[in-house]
């Protein structure tokens, strides 16, 4: 069974930084897209970065040039650093892996609190 499980969430006053870390198990083939997610209280589910086997990445509007997403295939772990944090990206960060036949795997989530 894959489970996906996210670390490096907490609490950052406004301008900090922090990096999330989403390790795998259950499967030893990589992944073909790996990304971050998150979700707001009382909003929807929006994508923050995605980065594929191949290396191409993309990043919402919101975090270009803060956010950084990096992947190691071998190992299927995914990292998201976030530099120059805004309240506005408080929210609930989930890691997210697509497999090469297209079944989709969810961490549960780690908070990420933006507030002096």
């Amino acid at each position: 069974q894959v489970q996906l499980v996210e670390s490096g969430g907490g609490l950052v006053q406004p301008g900090g930084s922090l990096r999330l870390s989403c390790a795998t198990s259950g499967t030893k083939n990589s992944f073909a897209t790996m990304a971050w997610y998150r979700q707001a209280l009382g909003k929807k589910r929006e994508l923050v970065a995605e980065i594929t086997s191949g290396g191409f990445v993309n990043y919402a509007d919101s975090v270009q040039g803060r956010f950084a997403i990096s992947g190691d295939n071998a190992a299927n772990t995914v990292s998201l650093q976030m530099n120059s944090l805004k309240p506005e990206d408080t929210a609930v960060y989930y890691c997210n892996a697509v497999a090469r036949h297209g079944t989709l795997y969810w961490g549960q989530g780690t908070q990420v609190t933006v507030s002096s």
